[in-house]
């Protein structure tokens, strides 16, 4: 019998798999956005089991668990690594038709070499088969990056971090794969929330520089950024609830600033101008410094609340937000690009709805000397599954250009994840494939099998500028 993941798996006519196997295969992986720890790459970190490598912190897994009525204990709770894994193990087969069960056995085939179906019954000797490959040195976090051809690795980090680990694995030789932070501002950024302003007084330790004012929140902002660029960081990263555009002078910024660190309440529009003008002067530094700027648009967080309170945040209880969009983020680029002050721009939205207001706001921003200077980034989060996938690259191709699209990314927090990009370009291969056997693209496959290996690798290693 065939084993499920197979050489054509996915690939469900002849063009898709000269594609996939002649020009996709074999290219190597930019993973320009995920989690990753970079402690964990700089230590080289050996797992002690498959549980703590697979298990912890995927939300993903966590919430389908939930919805079987696990009990948590067994998901986030107390229970041991075996325990929570053999939990997950009988959990599987009910995830047919959910990514989860291709993402599972797909990642045991490629990391552990595995054809048995997880399930309850093969649970054990798949735990055990695998631990011994985790045990052994081929299995480490340098060796699975090094395993898969990953060329680049963009973490996702706090102005405040020291980056330390990066300027570690920088001065590796023996790590031959770039691993560089991503600015992520965003609690500078969000006035409204809980904990701003203990956020200032660290930010304010980080740069050196006392904050009594707005303009020493933009310097101090400015400081960790350069220092970023030093590190090798050329991209940054916003998760944005949704894109503000209500318009703010520097002096109206500088008094709500005020306001909240003197404990006052603001209102929902004072937040606005303040993160308005916030983000403004950010995407103006990040031209200045040749970033990327990357916003991640439509999630609605932490919606639990007796959950939030007992686990914390990121831990499988956010959704997509259904938002007003369109006028504010058009606002918010021509803003920026009035005085040609506009970066290279990656959108993502988590509401596949506003498809078509990102795919149509990019193309009012494009420029020339740039291929694809504003990106409708890749199916994010809820969406990087197969109909999201492909939803997003034909809305793309609709209103723009795929062959100028910069690919997929793990957005991961898990060394298991580099599947992902394979299983992007198996979807990417037999879209394209197809469109071929329908007779709606030439079976020219020099110039196809280009445009694949452009977007599985080369656009973005010509977009990020990375060196």
């Amino acid at each position: 019998m065939k084993p499920f993941i197979h050489e054509d798996f996915m690939l469900n006519n002849e063009a898709a798999k000269i594609l996939y196997h002649d020009y996709a295969k074999e290219m190597p992986i930019y993973d320009y956005h995920c989690h990753l720890s970079p402690q964990l790459i700089a230590d080289n970190h050996s797992f002690s089991n498959l549980a703590e490598i697979w298990l912890h912190g995927d939300h993903y897994k966590w919430r389908a668990l939930r919805t079987l009525g696990v009990d948590e204990r067994l998901i986030t709770g107390e229970a041991t690594d075996k325990e929570k894994f053999n939990q997950w193990a009988k959990a599987v087969p009910k995830t047919i038709g959910n990514p989860l069960y291709h993402w599972t056995q797909l990642e045991l085939k490629r990391y552990f070499d595995v054809d048995l179906l997880l399930n309850e019954q093969t649970s054990e000797e798949i735990w055990d088969h695998c631990n011994r490959l985790l045990n052994t040195e081929q299995f480490t976090a340098q060796k699975i990056i090094e395993k898969f051809d990953v060329r680049v690795i963009g973490t996702t980090d706090d102005p405040i971090d020291s980056l330390e680990h990066h300027i570690a694995i920088a001065n590796n030789p023996s790590i031959q794969t770039k691993v560089v932070p991503a600015f992520r501002p965003d609690k500078a950024v969000e006035i409204g929330r809980e904990g701003f302003n203990l956020y200032i007084d660290s930010l304010s330790v980080a740069a050196d520089i006392e904050i009594n004012t707005y303009e020493n929140v933009l310097t101090a902002i400015e400081n960790r950024a350069r220092f970023f660029h030093e590190i090798g960081c050329r991209i940054s990263d916003h998760g944005i609830e949704n894109v503000p555009f209500e318009p703010c002078t520097f002096e109206e910024a500088s008094v709500i600033f005020l306001k909240v660190r003197s404990g006052e309440t603001i209102t929902k529009t004072e937040e606005m101008k303040y993160k308005t003008h916030t983000l403004l002067f950010l995407g103006k530094l990040y031209a200045s410094l040749d970033w990327a700027m990357q916003l991640h648009i439509g999630a609605i967080r932490n919606n639990n609340e007796r959950m939030f309170n007992k686990l914390g945040p990121d831990t499988g209880f956010d959704s997509i937000h259904d938002l007003d969009l369109a006028r504010p983020l058009n606002g918010f680029l021509n803003e920026l690009d009035k005085n040609n002050e506009l970066p290279r721009t990656i959108l993502y939205h988590l509401n596949p709805v506003h498809n078509y207001v990102i795919g149509t706001a990019v193309g009012n921003f494009q420029s020339s000397g740039v291929n694809g200077k504003l990106q409708f980034g890749s199916g994010w989060w809820f969406n990087d599954q197969k109909d999201g996938m492909i939803k997003q690259m034909t809305d793309l191709a609709n209103l723009g250009l795929l062959s100028s699209f910069v690919g997929m990314l793990t957005d991961s927090r898990s060394f298991l994840s580099y599947p992902r990009h394979e299983y992007f370009r198996r979807i990417l291969c037999n879209l394209v494939g197809q469109w071929v056997e329908d007779g709606e693209a030439p079976r020219d496959y020099q110039l196809l099998g280009t445009m694949i290996q452009n977007i599985s690798y080369q656009n973005a290693e010509n977009y990020f500028k990375i060196k």
